[in-house]
């Protein structure tokens, strides 16, 4: 009785000693510690901003069809070069909406049309204007901007 006694006296202070673990739910901040947030700016090439009256990109944005013509477009014009599949190369991760030249399609659009400083091409001159809201659209989507109407209505990998 003894001997079982003073097995189960470790055992019950062993139990008695453990925590129970509680989790923190709630989402954690992107920023590690010290690290500052990217900055922003309003200031668009050519000291404009593009046009809020234009309806175009409302009209690609929210296509299932032009976000997929862009995918394509991607990887034919080998945008992952620098941007590895949204993931970020040598050029800037389009994963998330944090951009400096802001993440509207609008802004989209003008960094791909006209580049920018510090190693953003620009393209303009090279794509036609409906492929660059095309890829402005596939861009937005990648981040999880797009519109739920927008959703393609099957799998990407059906074979069909």
């Amino acid at each position: 009785m003894s001997r079982a006694l003073a097995m189960l006296l470790p055992l019950t202070l062993a139990l008695v000693a453990c925590q129970r673990e509680e989790r923190d739910t709630r989402p954690q901040s992107a920023l590690g510690s010290g690290e500052q947030p990217t900055p922003v700016t309003t200031l668009e090439p050519g000291g404009q901003r593009p046009s809020p009256t234009d309806n175009k990109a409302a009209s690609f944005e929210a296509n299932a069809f032009h976000m997929s013509e862009g995918k394509r477009l991607f990887g034919w014009f080998n945008c992952s070069g620098c941007h590895a599949n949204g993931g970020g190369g040598m050029g800037p991760a389009l994963m998330d909406e944090k951009w400096i030249y802001g993440s509207s399609m609008e802004s989209i659009h003008a960094t791909i049309r006209d580049g920018r400083p510090n190693g953003m091409p620009s393209f303009g001159q090279k794509i036609p204007d409906d492929q660059i809201w095309e890829l402005a659209a596939f861009v937005r989507a990648l981040g999880g901007n797009a519109p739920s109407s927008a959703a393609p209505q099957r799998n990407d990998d059906m074979m069909v």
